[in-house]
């Protein structure tokens, strides 16, 4: 066997610290979203709608999710999205394409899937299933560990906005 090479990550000056593991982490982020992105897009593409952007896709799904009307901040706090214009640019050519539909909620804006968002998205789900989650189901993976690293996930998340608001504070 070679040399111990150390953790595997992007930026061995950060890795230099106190939790060099945190960066293996991040290293591992930066892989899944890149590669999670490509993805939906791809899916999106093979569903029969190419040409979205990954937050277009993750705002479809979300519009779509329990198929009642969404207000715009409700979308952007699910999303974990700070910057409501690009879900709002998303939504409006979600709308272009009869996806989604405007409506209100007394005197709030909200947005509802249509008939042709629903079937999108049920379309993706197929090929969700064909492509992806049979194959993940075939490298024997447990599903409640699956579970777990998801909540790490959820919790890692709030550690790194909490750090983004000391940030910038200073």
């Amino acid at each position: 066997m070679g040399p111990e090479l150390g953790p595997i990550v992007s930026s061995g000056h950060l890795a230099s610290g106190a939790l060099p593991a945190l960066s293996e982490f991040e290293f591992g982020m930066i892989m899944a979203t890149h590669a999670f992105n490509r993805w939906m897009v791809r899916c999106m593409a093979a569903a029969g709608v190419p040409d979205l952007s990954p937050l277009d896709v993750l705002v479809m799904h979300n519009v779509n999710h329990r198929g009642k009307a969404k207000r715009l901040a409700d979308v952007c706090l699910v999303l974990n999205i700070e910057d409501t214009h690009v879900v709002s640019y998303s939504l409006k050519k979600l709308e272009k394409l009869k996806l989604v539909k405007a409506g209100r909620l007394g005197k709030e804006k909200t947005v509802q899937v249509t008939a042709a968002g629903e079937a999108l998205c049920a379309r993706y789900r197929e090929v969700r299933e064909a492509l992806l989650v049979k194959s993940v189901l075939g490298t024997g993976v447990d599903a409640a560990k699956l579970s777990a690293i998801a909540a790490e996930l959820r919790a890692l998340s709030g550690q790194y906005d909490q750090a983004a608001r000391a940030a910038a504070s200073l």
